[in-house]
């Protein structure tokens, strides 16, 4: 017997509309990481910043997007909690420098276009869900 699917919601308010049916939410409920809950909670400040990011899993791990992927969670190693900041999965001819202030002990950079946030543990990840959601607004301001 033919399965039917569900329409999905139209409205943008909507994350569930973001991700493909069973992508980030499924990924994340199966997902066996010492710090799933900070994970959630960076999920959501990311998706606040900004109405009209979507999320998928990409790379095996949640990835946010506007045009193109701009912010990736790295999930492995799971001793710290990191997300990396890039402008899509193809290397740009000429990267632009991008710059974030306010977070210096928490960015490593790894090319002028490409940085990670660390941060040690979701007690970390609570205590700076405002930072990381700043860092990704200023991020995506100059994308």
């Amino acid at each position: 017997m033919p399965h039917s699917k569900k329409p999905m919601p139209t409205s943008t308010s909507s994350r569930q509309a973001a991700a493909p049916m069973g992508g980030v939410d499924a990924f994340l409920a199966s997902l066996a990481h010492p710090h799933k809950e900070g994970i959630e909670l960076l999920r959501q400040a990311i998706l606040a910043v900004d109405p009209r990011i979507t999320e998928d899993v990409k790379w095996n791990a949640p990835s946010f997007a506007l045009a193109d992927h701009f912010a990736t969670f790295k999930l492995h190693p799971p001793a710290t909690l990191q997300l990396v900041l890039h402008t899509g999965a193809k290397r740009q001819a000429s990267p632009r420098r991008f710059a974030l202030s306010g977070a210096e002990p928490f960015i490593k950079w790894a090319a002028p276009d490409r940085c990670v946030i660390t941060l040690a543990n979701t007690a970390s990840a609570r205590e700076h869900t405002a930072l990381v959601a700043s860092l990704v607004r200023q991020w995506l301001e100059q994308l």
